[in-house]
């Protein structure tokens, strides 16, 4: 597959050539769903803890006697129905991953990266780089590819440039990442993705 590769000096655009077995794969919905549901769900930290009554301190002495009184019968005051007492039902913590072997997540990108393509998200450039930390600089770049008015934008450089990622770090449309750092959640939520050539050859024998 031949893809266009725009310049940044405003030259005419090459062409850079790219694996049918990568890029031109059929989209599996049901796969994609699962690989992005397991990456939120390893996300999440699973932490809450509350106590039951058996855990919360007090309580031992019974607080008044069996009959007589004329309220109910109670034998502490760390029960359910008391003010300071356990949880009936007490969340634990829990680990929310999913196991996702490695050929599901790879099958899972190549189908995410070859759905963008189809659908004219993705676009390859020559380089991102950024002589300075300019904000204005970036957003410049950015009308100058044609994305600046899309609500999410993701930018993909072969390795971290510190450049980019400060520059855009004020703009909350815009994400940075490298070839390491890409996840299937920051992809399929991308109106755009913009990614470097240097990095799509990296993602191609990534996913070969």
């Amino acid at each position: 597959m031949e893809l266009q590769v725009k310049n940044a000096s405003d030259a005419a655009p090459g062409q850079m050539t790219v694996a049918d077995e990568v890029f031109a794969r059929p989209f599996n919905e049901t796969l994609v769903h699962q690989v992005v549901v397991a990456y939120l769900a390893g996300g999440r930290a699973g932490t809450r803890a509350q106590k039951t009554r058996a855990q919360v301190s007090g309580g031992g002495a019974k607080p008044w006697r069996q009959k007589g009184t004329g309220r109910a019968r109670a034998g502490s005051t760390r029960g359910p129905i008391w003010r300071g007492g356990g949880v009936t039902f007490a969340a634990r913590p829990q680990d929310y991953s999913q196991k996702v072997n490695r050929k599901m997540y790879r099958a899972a990108m190549r189908a995410i990266f070859s759905e963008l393509l189809r659908q004219d998200r993705l676009q390859v450039v020559d380089e991102l780089t950024l002589p300075e930390i300019k904000t204005k600089q970036m957003i410049a770049r950015l009308a100058a590819l044609g994305v600046a008015d899309q609500r999410r934008v993701l930018l993909v450089s072969e390795d971290v440039d510190l450049n980019l990622g400060l520059s855009a770090r004020n703009l909350c449309q815009v994400a940075v990442s490298d070839v390491a750092g890409l996840d299937p959640v920051s992809l399929v939520g991308a109106d755009a993705v913009v990614i470097t050539a240097g990095a799509m050859q990296r993602v191609g024998e990534w996913l070969a």
